[in-house]
């Protein structure tokens, strides 16, 4: 991505980015940063990915996802300035990253969301603002390293010109960002240092309007610090529909839908939900710490039912699952479909939100 970035990077137009990278909460603090830039007047891009039904989800401009028609002339136009080599050369992320680069070319401000760790990123080749920090807690051990030293440092590296950290729950994170600020001669701060002056009344009254559970409010605050650094005053009405779906996301009185897919997202789901009971819709590819999830989700969980993915090699088998869920001491059956009698939870990655929304929608 360095290199071809280099190569075309005189035939791109780079807006204002700001860089959001961490382990959760990136898309929601995204979309609540892009849809009040684009509330209070600006043109704006949220990149954000995975997707969960279509692909489009992935590129967001002036308060909608981008159409086939516009993705389709614009793949015609970056392979004009790609070489075929180029072109040959990126991986799936890196291409479509530089997709949306071109459709964003003539935005006031580009929230681009890293999609897996910092410093090597397709999304770090581009020169910045600001970089927002959410969250940072283990997660894709096999590419980012197996402690939080070596994920934080990963991540951080990634850092250009001026950091905005949101609470985090480990230490070393700050200790990390402290000294790889210091040595690139970059601002750091932490949002809740920013928020000291703002009117806390004003925040819940949003949260509440949004109807956010407590950690979508510290992904508010920080998209709020965002705007504060950025010297751009916000109002009430900036935030009206900028929840983004999937996350805590109420599909109906008795179903309630989230993409996290790790400890730290079942933590927080724990805190927002208790002392309720719900039948837990769920999977887990092989790489993930699941037995620790679902640990972590016990207190909430009175029953687990595991729906099955088609066609992904990732996943874990079918027995091996059950024979975690069962050494967990939880009843489970394969997932069939939704009775009204029962609370669901459905949690886990985007491939589990997809595969129960096509059951779910018909």
């Amino acid at each position: 991505m360095p290199r071809v970035y280099e190569s075309i990077k005189n035939k791109l137009h780079i807006p204002k980015i700001i860089h959001l990278i961490g382990t959760n909460g990136k898309g929601t603090t995204g979309r609540f940063l892009a849809s009040a830039l684009y509330t209070l007047g600006f043109k704006v891009g949220h990149y954000t990915s995975p997707h969960i039904l279509e692909f489009n989800e992935r590129i967001w401009l002036n308060g909608k996802v981008v159409s086939n028609e516009s993705l389709e002339e614009t793949h015609i136009k970056l392979l004009n300035i790609l070489s075929k080599e180029s072109a040959d050369s990126l991986s799936y992320f890196e291409y479509t990253t530089l997709l949306a680069i071109l459709i964003y070319a003539d935005v006031d401000y580009i929230i681009l969301e890293a999609g897996l760790g910092g410093e090597h990123d397709a999304t770090s080749v581009f020169p910045n603002i600001l970089t927002l920090v959410t969250p940072i807690d283990r997660d894709h051990e096999a590419f980012l390293g197996e402690t939080i030293q070596e994920i934080a440092t990963t991540k951080l590296n990634a850092i250009q010109k001026r950091v905005i950290l949101g609470n985090q729950t480990h230490n070393e994170v700050y200790e990390i960002v402290d000294k790889i600020s210091k040595s690139k001669g970059i601002t750091a701060e932490k949002f809740s240092i920013l928020l000291e002056a703002i009117d806390y009344e004003k925040i819940e009254n949003i949260a509440k309007e949004n109807d956010l559970p407590q950690y979508l409010r510290e992904n508010l605050m920080l998209s709020i610090s965002a705007l504060k650094a950025l010297g751009i005053e916000y109002k009430t009405d900036s935030f009206t529909n900028s929840r983004l779906f999937g996350r805590l996301t109420k599909l109906s009185e008795n179903v309630i839908i989230d993409v996290g897919h790790n400890s730290l997202a079942a933590n927080s789901i724990v805190k927002s939900l208790s002392p309720h009971k719900y039948t837990l819709i769920y999977n887990s590819y092989k790489d993930k710490n699941y037995k620790e999830i679902l640990r972590t989700l016990k207190p909430i969980i009175k029953d687990v039912e595991i729906i099955e993915i088609e066609d992904d090699s990732r996943v874990e088998e079918l027995l091996i699952m059950k024979e975690t869920v069962e050494e967990l001491g939880f009843k489970y059956k394969l997932f069939k479909e939704i009775v009204p009698e029962n609370n669901y939870l459905v949690f886990g990655s985007f491939s589990v939100a997809e595969a129960f929304l096509k059951v779910y929608n018909g």
